[in-house]
C-alpha cells in the first residue's frame, strides 16, 4: 500500500524537470533554500562533467506550500535546464522544427539507447536517451529532501558517503551499530571532494579519476546509506511488495547505473556460519533517552550488539540503523567510444558520444539517500498515517509508548 506518491517528467535537455509529491501531511516546514542544499550535493563530487559548470539548479515550488508549510495538498516543483537555451530548436515540441538537429543512430553499449529505441519504435535514439538520462534524478533529490523534512520531525536522519571508487576502497568496516561514528563518517564525507569519509583513500580515488579522464574512460563504485532513529516496526512481513528490504532495494535499484544493492553486510552472509551472521538480541532494564526532537521518546529495551543485518529483518525495520550499500556500474558514455552498430545503415561504428561524467558514485550516494528518505517516509505514514503532523505525531508518541512496556 502507497501512501507517499511522487512521479517525475521532463528530458534532460528540455526547458525543465518537473516532480509531484503527494501523501506528505501538512505543517511541515519547507523551503526552497532547504531543496535547494540537496541539489547542491548531487551536483558536486569530483569526476563530474561539463553540465554541472553550466547548470546551478534551483528548485521552484508550484503548489502544496503557503507560507513556508506544506498544507496537505500534492507538492509540485520544477528545476529549470539552464541548457535548455541551446537546444530550443532540437527539443522544440513544435513540428516545425523537426529535423533542425541530426538525429542519433548509433547506440551506447550499456544504455537505454538500443532497447529504448527498439520499444518504442523511434529512429532517433534522442527521444529515449533524454528521458533515460540520470538528469531526472535532479527530481527524485528534490523530492527526497521534502520527505528528509518530513522524517527529521521524528529524528531520523539519513546520510550516505562512498567506500570504494574503481579498485580504490575504505580500509575501515562499515560501523553499522553506533549512530555516531555514521554521522561522524558522513560529516567527514560532506568535506570530501569525492565524500570519502578516508582522507588517504580521498586522494588515491582522485588520482584514479584522473588516469580515467586522461585515458578517456569512466568510473564506478560502492556507496553506502544509513538511516538511524528508525522505529521498530516498519514495513511487513505479510505480503512480498510490503516487505521494506524489497522496497527499499527496488528503489537503490531504479538509480541510473546501480547494478546492485546489499542490506546490512548482504552478499558476506553468504559465505559464514549462521551463527556467526544473526544479530543476537539482549534487554535492558533501564531504556536510554535520545533525539533532539523527541525527548519524550526512548529506546526499546530489546537490542542488539550487532547489526548485520542492517536494520531490517523480515521485511519490518528492528530498532537498528538501516543501512545499504549500492553498486554503481562505470558510466557507459565513453569519450573513447565502444563499438556499435547504426540503426539505420547497420554499419559499423563507433557508439555516439554525449557530454558526460567520468565518475558520478558521490552524487550517486546523494541520490541514494533522496530515494531512501522517500521509501521509508512513505513506509513511516504507512504505519502511522495522519494528514497533519500533530495527528501523525500522536500516533507516533501512542506506539512509542506501547513500545517502552514491552
Amino acid at each position: 500500500m502507497t501512501v507517499l506518491r511522487y512521479i517525475t517528467s521532463g528530458e534532460s535537455h528540455g526547458k525543465a524537470i518537473i516532480g509531484i509529491l503527494e501523501g506528505i501531511p501538512s505543517g511541515i516546514s519547507v523551503s526552497e533554500a532547504d531543496v535547494d542544499t540537496e541539489l547542491k550535493r548531487r551536483q558536486g563530487g569530483y569526476g563530474r562533467g561539463g553540465r554541472m559548470k553550466i547548470e546551478s539548479d534551483h528548485a521552484e515550488i508550484l503548489s502544496g506550500i503557503r507560507w513556508g508549510k506544506t498544507i496537505g495538498s500534492p507538492i509540485s516543483i520544477l528545476v529549470e535546464n539552464k541548457d535548455w537555451i541551446n537546444w530550443r530548436d532540437g527539443m522544440s515540441h513544435l513540428i516545425k522544427y523537426k529535423d533542425s538537429i541530426k538525429a542519433v543512430t548509433r547506440p551506447r553499449p550499456g544504455h537505454a539507447d538500443l532497447p529504448g529505441t527498439i520499444k518504442y519504435d523511434h529512429l532517433d535514439i534522442r527521444n529515449v536517451l533524454e528521458r533515460s538520462s540520470a538528469r531526472e534524478t535532479v527530481m527524485r533529490v528534490a523530492l527526497g529532501a521534502i520527505a528528509k523534512g518530513f522524517l527529521s520531525e521524528f529524528d531520523i536522519k539519513i546520510g550516505s558517503y562512498v567506500l570504494q571508487v574503481g579498485n580504490q576502497k575504505m580500509k575501515f568496516k562499515s560501523q553499522t551499530v553506533k549512530e555516531k561514528e555514521l554521522l561522524e563518517n558522513f560529516k567527514k564525507a560532506e568535506k570530501s571532494p569525492v565524500r570519502c569519509p578516508e582522507e588517504e583513500t580521498s586522494k588515491k580515488i582522485i588520482r584514479l579519476i584522473d588516469k580515467a579522464i586522461k585515458e578517456g574512460n569512466s568510473l564506478g563504485g560502492i556507496f553506502e546509506v544509513f538511516a538511524i532513529n528508525v522505529p521498530i516496526g516498519l514495513g511487513s512481513h505479510i505480503q512480498w511488495d510490503r516487505r521494506l528490504d524489497g522496497r527499499l532495494g527496488q528503489a537503490l535499484m531504479s538509480i541510473q547505473a546501480i547494478k546492485g544493492v546489499e542490506i546490512g553486510i548482504g552478499f558476506e552472509m553468504s559465505r559464514k556460519l549462521g551463527s556467526e551472521v544473526m544479530d543476537e538480541i539482549f534487554y535492558r532494564e533501564e531504556s536510554i533517552e535520545r533525539g533532539e526532537k523527541a525527548k519524550t521518546i526512548k529506546d526499546p529495551c530489546f537490542y542488539r550488539r550487532t547489526n548485520n543485518a542492517g536494520g531490517i529483518e523480515g521485511g519490518i525495520t528492528n530498532g537498528m540503523p538501516v543501512i545499504l550499500r549500492a553498486a554503481m556500474k562505470p558510466i557507459p558514455t565513453l569519450r573513447k567510444p565502444l563499438h556499435s552498430v547504426d540503426i539505420i545503415t547497420k554499419d559499423r561504428v563507433e557508439a555516439a558520444y554525449e557530454r558526460s561524467d567520468i565518475c558520478a558514485v558521490p552524487a550517486a550516494g546523494v541520490i541514494g539517500e533522496a530515494m531512501v528518505a522517500l521509501t521509508i517516509a512513505d513506509a513511516f505514514l504507512e504505519k502511522f498515517g495522519g494528514d497533519s503532523i500533530a495527528e501523525t505525531r500522536r500516533n507516533y508518541d501512542s506506539y512509542i509508548n506501547y513500545i517502552k512496556k514491552l
